[in-house]
């Protein structure tokens, strides 16, 4: 009896050390084993040059810079058939747990240490935001909800209906699930039927008027799936993926009375040594852009094709002039309404969603004011805690206006922070703005405005939300699931427009008006898109007008932010620009 209690405790002890091994390796070995060809920029050799080099070993058939949304399923399609480098400026999530997990969604997002997966940057317009650092990009900071592109964008875009039909199902099968459904959310979707947002049209990836359910790349678990996941899906003998590796320029050939050719990179590794990573000489090799729509005009510009007045300013060669890079930015003007309780509620990201006839989305999230990192405990930060779903405040914040700061989150209710909030977002805003280098250094972020509320369309769209959004909070659905007394109409927006969102002047005794509201509380989700649009920057297959083995695929090329929510649609969109670039230059031989 005696040996085998013996046994049994060594057992017990054996599994307890493997769990412990496998929680301080296991996120390091996951993606070292299941992804080989993941290194870090140091690792790279770059012995070739233009001239010297005839070896094309170290040379690549495609060159993707930004391992994100749309560059992770591109590189893992084109690898099927040809040598693929992708550079990816941040770190692998996997080892990450303010990525990996729900709980922590808003953790990493008030993360900006230089190593943090989320870099965030300020609007001209006050308005805080922010963009991935990290192999998956926006997957792996966003808040998870995913559904298709409506029927009328993509028949705008030009896309081939069985190609897409082929594509979404790729990534849905690999990294999309069925939430379970959140009380809060639960609520939120009858309330949603109770106010006239119908039909139910219940669990779908679709975009369909009225009241859905969509996917989320969170599991059952709460862990998040991202883009980078979508590399098991490639040919790792064909591939190479290097994180820390920061492109600074594309490299052109100038030759006289010829278009721009596209020739490779230059980047730098995590410890600042400079690399080059050229193409074959094969004419359909091509340097692709996958950097967002930030990035992407960004680097654009860096590399000296954009506006000529604005390449002169920063003495920057010019390679092709453009006017129109950094043109026709444009983000969802999205704003929240508080839902205070008395109890504590379970977290919960967007899940349900009204698709409504007034060009308005309206949306919910509950439960993130709970944690030990919430704005309540720690009033330096901006986070997902008041609904701005962001970012601390920038370092030209002056020393009383964090002391106001601080006040204002001390005078709110404690109830403030254990409820919810409903949010309302405008689709297809006809208001746009612009990106302008501030100077040469590609870590740091551009100028960008998006004039929200610019178009007075816009603004009245965004009132006919709030009216929504008041509607469902003021239901008998919601207000039986909070267990509060019917909340008037000012009362919740005082309690909205007094919590600092954004960097934009209050007008606290004028909540009556609801465009003053709108424009004091607006905030962003993240679907900002544009500056490098098709007709304008590229041509209807993204190739960049004027130049030869340059292309660009991300969000920058949409002139709309497809759907509810985009990151479908993006993901869906690097594997079908893969596979139609594959069938392309190979015909049946493909085999995608």
């Amino acid at each position: 009896m005696a040996a085998f209690v013996g046994a049994v405790k060594l057992f017990i002890s054996l599994v307890l050390w493997l769990n412990t091994l496998s929680s301080i390796q296991g996120a390091r070995d996951f993606y070292e084993f299941r992804y080989p060809f993941i290194k870090r920029a140091s690792s790279f050799s770059s012995s070739s040059s233009f001239s010297s080099s005839s070896n094309d070993e170290v040379r690549y058939d495609y060159i993707i810079v930004g391992g994100g949304t749309a560059g992770c399923p591109l590189a893992a399609t084109l690898s099927q058939n040809f040598s693929v480098l992708m550079l990816e400026r941040g770190g692998v999530p996997f080892s990450n747990a303010n990525v990996s997990f729900l709980r922590n969604f808003h953790i990493a997002l008030a993360d900006t240490s230089p190593t943090s997966a989320s870099q965030p940057f300020v609007s001209t317009d006050g308005v805080i935001n922010a963009r991935a650092r990290v192999l998956g990009g926006g997957t792996c900071i966003n808040a998870g909800f995913y559904t298709r592109a409506n029927s009328d964008f993509l028949r705008r875009v030009g896309w081939d209906a069985r190609l897409v039909n082929e594509s979404y199902p790729w990534v849905e099968k690999q990294i999309v699930h069925q939430p379970k459904l959140a009380p809060w959310q639960d609520a939120f979707k009858d309330s949603l039927l109770d106010v006239g947002v119908s039909p139910y049209n219940g669990f779908t990836y679709d975009h369909i008027y009225g009241t859905k359910v969509g996917g989320t790349i969170f599991d059952r678990f709460g862990r998040r799936h991202t883009a980078a996941e979508l590399l098991a899906s490639a040919n790792p003998k064909m591939l190479t993926v290097l994180v820390y590796a920061t492109v600074q320029k594309v490299l052109f050939d100038k030759s006289a009375g010829k278009r721009p050719k596209a020739m490779g990179v230059m980047f730098k590794d995590e410890n600042g040594n400079q690399h080059q990573a050229f193409l074959t000489n094969n004419r359909r090799s091509e340097v692709i852009l996958s950097c967002g729509a930030i990035g992407t005009p960004q680097l654009l510009m860096l590399s000296g094709i954009g506006p000529k007045a604005e390449l002169q300013r920063l003495n920057i060669s010019m390679v092709l002039h453009n006017e129109f890079v950094g043109k026709g930015m444009a983000d969802n003007p999205m704003n929240s309404v508080f839902v205070p309780m008395t109890r504590s509620v379970e977290q919960s990201l967007i899940q349900t969603v009204g698709i409504t006839k007034m060009g308005v989305y309206v949306e919910a999230s509950s439960g993130f004011g709970q944690s030990q990192d919430s704005i309540h405990c720690h009033h330096g930060l901006l986070s997902a805690e008041i609904g701005q779903l962001s970012t601390v405040p920038p370092k030209q914040r002056t020393r009383q206006a964090i002391e106001e700061f601080i006040k204002r989150k001390r005078d709110l209710p404690r109830e403030a922070f254990k409820g919810g909030f409903i949010l309302e977002k405008i689709a297809m805003p006809l208001s746009t703005g612009h990106l302008n280098l501030i100077n040469t250094n590609i870590d740091n972020n551009p100028s960008v405005t998006f004039n929200y509320f610019g178009h007075p369309r816009d603004l009245g769209r965004c009132v006919n939300g709030i009216r929504m959004a008041a509607k469902v909070i003021q239901s008998d659905r919601f207000t039986n699931f909070t267990k509060c007394d019917k909340p008037t109409v000012e009362k919740l927006l005082n309690m909205s427009v007094k919590a600092n969102i954004n960097l934009i002047p209050k007008h606290t005794n004028d909540t009556k008006s609801l465009e003053q509201f709108c424009k004091d509380t607006v905030i962003t989700i993240w679907h900002y898109h544009g500056g490098c649009l098709v007709g304008k920057v590229v041509d209807p297959n993204h190739k960049v007008l004027g130049t030869r083995r340059l292309r660009i695929v991300d969000g920058s090329t949409f002139s709309e932010s497809p759907g509810t929510n985009p990151q479908g649609t993006v993901l869906m969109m690097g594997r079908y620009m893969g596979v139609k670039i594959l069938r392309r230059r190979l015909g049946k031989a493909a085999g995608v």
